[in-house]
């Protein structure tokens, strides 16, 4: 039996955090996942800027109202789901997912919390588990599934790596050439097949 794990950003809806730096002109909030390896120093990172320019939740969530999913990424969604069981395994929080989950027509997301004060400042994180998406992988195996993972940043090594089949997909050169072992794919329709060919 499978399950396919995916990433949310950069698979399936652009960059929350890259869309919020566009809207509010701060350009230091470009940095993801695929510049920083460590989460934790980059969420603490972000934190410390949104307090420094008075901006909180609101503010985010009013720019996560305006991203719409990546084009193709809910057909290839359903396509996926029609044959296969499907978790998105992401490093946001539920307060970024919620409205982009309904975009998506509600898949199944295991994610994080924020920490956010009643005037909505955001003050800190929880993490739902440690390197979370490594772990979640290796609880799916661990009770009867072989996974297929796929996922674009340095945090979606460990679960590709992990799992039965993983590929890259719209990554950076330097992370494919990084990790020249694991398939690379730049559309919808390649990793399909790529998944589907995995599973046989």
């Amino acid at each position: 039996m499978y399950i396919t794990c995916l990433d949310l950003e950069g698979v399936l809806v652009p960059e929350i955090w890259i869309a919020f730096a566009k809207e509010s002109g701060i350009p230091e909030l470009k940095r993801t996942t695929r510049d920083e390896p460590d989460y934790d120093k980059l969420m603490k990172w972000r934190i410390g800027i949104l307090k420094e320019h008075g901006l909180g939740l609101k503010e985010i969530q009013d720019t996560i109202k305006k991203i719409d999913p990546i084009p193709g990424a809910k057909e290839f969604l359903d396509k996926l789901r029609s044959f296969s069981q499907v978790i998105i395994i992401s490093d946001t929080f539920t307060q970024f997912a919620a409205p982009l989950m309904e975009k998506l027509g509600m898949p199944t997301i295991f994610c994080n919390e924020l920490v956010v004060s009643e005037s909505g400042e955001i003050t800190d994180f929880k993490m739902r588990i440690e390197n979370s998406k490594y772990t979640t992988v290796k609880a799916l195996q661990s009770i009867g599934y072989d996974t297929i993972a796929s996922g674009d940043s340095y945090n979606d090594l460990g679960m590709i790596k992990a799992s039965k089949a993983g590929f890259l997909f719209k990554s950076t050169d330097k992370i494919k050439a990084d990790n020249p072992e694991i398939p690379a794919y730049e559309n919808y329709d390649e990793l399909l097949d790529a998944i589907k060919k995995a599973m046989v």
